[in-house]
């Protein structure tokens, strides 16, 4: 008997694998290739985490594991999260293998398919908040990760992603947020822009980050911000919809220095949630 099969309850459910083919690996086959895994994912229920930190948040956020695939050395540190998931198969395999299977080096030795739960309503996931962002059409998963690890840091209560957004469960989203993508309250919010009526039916401030003419500062809106307030941030590049900016409340830029116009737009939704972040109601 093996390190890990003494560290759970039923020792059968340790299979070492071998060949990059077999079938029990189709969860993590080809993780680099995007469109494939934003077609398969949500649709089959499942999404990726990597990493001892990262597949620790999933499960302690109540995700289910449906199966783990590790390197042998890696399964001391997840003793305790393998034996916690009892029904999960636990795959073994070389760094070989790991890197033929997923696409690319595979450093941190540790992987799970995880069950994806059903989305909640946009209205649920408000109702309780008083700072909210909205992450409008964001493309690169990089970006949707940072604005969720720093809404989580800067005390945002919940974040809504739009229809064409980012999967906030994709592996890059949940690796760059550590997780946070478990910790902060998040559901998409469909249709959109017209969900900022439901915003306003709750009794939110819409404040859209944009680089307009008749915008206030983002110094402006922290002198006395609204008690319930939603920052909203537009997609890379082209930023938020003229629609967006027309039904927001109020439309909010971040004051600029040194001839730069404007922030990557987690960098500007970092700062925003640190303004904002000493005058939350909750």
């Amino acid at each position: 008997m093996t390190a890990v099969e003494e560290g759970v309850d039923a020792p059968s459910r340790v299979v070492r694998v071998t060949d990059a083919a077999d079938p029990r690996l189709r969860p993590y086959v080809a993780l680099t290739d995007v469109a494939l895994r934003r077609a398969r994912e949500p649709s089959e229920g499942l999404f990726i985490a990597e990493g001892e930190k990262v597949i620790r948040r999933a499960v302690a956020a109540g995700y289910p594991a449906r199966s783990f695939l590790l390197e042998e050395k890696w399964c001391d540190g997840l003793r305790d999260v393998l034996a916690a998931a009892p029904e999960a198969p636990v795959l073994l395999a070389e760094r070989a293998v790991l890197d033929a299977v997923t696409g690319y080096a595979v450093h941190r030795g540790a992987l799970a398919a995880m069950g994806r739960r059903p989305l909640p309503p946009a209205q649920a996931v408000a109702a309780g908040a008083t700072r909210l962002a909205v992450l409008e059409d964001f493309v690169d998963h990089t970006n949707v990760g940072a604005a969720f690890r720093s809404a989580a840091g800067m005390g945002v209560d919940a974040v809504l992603v739009t229809p064409r957004c980012a999967d906030p469960l994709y592996r890059r989203s949940v690796k760059v947020s550590m997780g946070a993508v478990f910790q902060v309250p998040w559901t998409r919010i469909d249709p959109w822009p017209d969900g900022i009526g439901v915003l306003r039916k709750l009794g939110f401030t819409t404040a859209a980050l944009a680089l307009h003419d008749d915008a206030i500062t983002l110094d402006e809106l922290a002198l006395d911000p609204p008690e319930r307030l939603a920052l909203v941030f537009g997609t890379e590049g082209d930023g938020l919809r003229s629609s967006t900016v027309a039904a927001a409340d109020v439309t909010v830029r971040i004051p600029m220095a040194g001839g730069v116009d404007s922030l990557n737009v987690a960098a500007a939704a970092a700062v925003a949630f640190h303004a904002l972040a000493g005058h939350s109601r909750r």
